[in-house]
């Protein structure tokens, strides 16, 4: 696997014709996943502009800070050219000129900043701002062999630090202690950056997007450890396991826990071709309302994920979308009981051709340290 066929140049011919077809005349790509996509350069993002302009038809030009030029130079080769500029000078109407000519719309990245946005309008009076995933998300939404690959390789990666919790995880430890040991470990496991770190022992374990505090760790409490990072080639990891430590769980935690356990392994199983995004979050659910648990399952099933943690496809109910493969997607219901527990299963699976394929393969049992 290599950057050549994660980033193939022919991407940005691919999404020219997809930004005709969708009645734009350029995509104005700031630094982000996107851009990343069609380029392969993982671009600085700060308040000098980096703007990859990709007109419908003509030239793709990257327009990037002069201190930045040899980085963007040393992305993979892509063929677009790069057009800098110094301190102190106006970079917009450098975009202007790479456009070629008049345009009536373009489609801006999602998450561009706001002053950006804002100076491309004065660029551009009366051209009209539309959303570049209207364009992107189609042919981002299913990876090719090499990205499923890559998301492969990072899923490994983070099961190999789930492995040795049992070095970090033990009643007394606070949390933030256990969550520095685990953030070493993601980046020595092949990782590039941490991206985040969830150690939730006990009531904290009820709040899923809770991270880490001091408090300590409790003898039997269950603890909610849920990470992830991004790995050299851009694509992420995350993954989710719920251990007990130094004793026994409570009897009423070993018992959602069960429910919750099968949950996650009837989404898993339902996923094929076909089925729709809304039907794998019925599973998960149902299992978990059948047994009392409903109002305790407090958020979608699953995110897509790729050169973001959190993409298209979401596992939620609404998204009649079928899934299709090359879905890249986790799977990860929860039980979360206010003040006492939680609990949470977290896999990243892609949807195949006659199935599903795991990216993480520890086990999903109750782990008890």
């Amino acid at each position: 696997m290599g950057d050549e066929a994660l980033y193939p140049a022919r991407r940005l011919a691919v999404a020219q014709r997809a930004t005709a077809a969708a009645g734009l005349d350029a995509l104005l790509l700031t630094p982000g996943s996107d851009l990343r996509y069609l380029t392969g350069y993982d671009a600085h993002e700060g308040e000098r502009l980096t703007c990859l302009v990709l007109p419908a038809e003509g030239e793709p030009t990257l327009i990037v800070p002069t201190l930045e030029r040899p980085a963007a130079e040393a992305a993979p080769d892509t063929g677009v050219r790069v057009v800098d500029h110094a301190d102190g000078t106006d970079p917009y109407p450098l975009v202007v000129a790479a456009l070629g000519g008049p345009v009536a719309a373009v489609g801006l990245a999602d998450r561009m900043w706001a002053e950006q946005v804002l100076a491309l309008r004065a660029a551009l009076p009366g051209v009209a701002q539309r959303l570049a995933s209207e364009v992107l998300r189609e042919l981002r939404i299913r990876k090719s062999p090499a990205e499923v690959a890559a998301l492969a390789e990072a899923g490994a990666a983070i099961d190999a630090v789930h492995r040795r919790m049992g070095q970090w995880l033990r009643p007394g430890r606070t949390e933030a202690e256990v969550a520095a040991d685990i953030a070493t470990a993601i980046r020595a496991a092949g990782h590039v950056r941490v991206d985040f770190v969830i150690v939730a022992a006990g009531p904290n374990g009820a709040s899923p997007h809770h991270g880490t505090s001091d408090r300590p760790i409790g003898a039997g409490e269950p603890v909610v450890v849920d990470i992830g990072g991004t790995m050299a080639s851009g694509y992420r990891s995350d993954c989710t396991r719920t251990y007990t430590v130094g004793g026994p769980a409570p009897a009423e935690f070993a018992d959602y826990y069960a429910v919750l356990h099968e949950a996650q392994r009837a989404a898993v199983a339902a996923i094929r071709p076909g089925v729709s995004a809304e039907a794998v979050d019925a599973v998960a659910r149902d299992v978990i309302a059948d047994a009392g648990y409903g109002d305790a399952f407090l958020h979608r099933t699953g995110h897509g994920i790729g050169l973001d943690g959190h993409e298209e496809p979401y596992v939620v109910a609404g998204n009649r979308r079928p899934l299709e493969a090359g879905m890249a997607f986790s799977v990860e219901p929860g039980i979360y009981l206010a003040g006492r527990h939680g609990a949470r299963i977290e896999d990243i699976v892609v949807c195949a051709t006659r199935g599903v394929q795991r990216l993480n393969t520890t086990p999903t049992e109750l782990i008890a340290l």
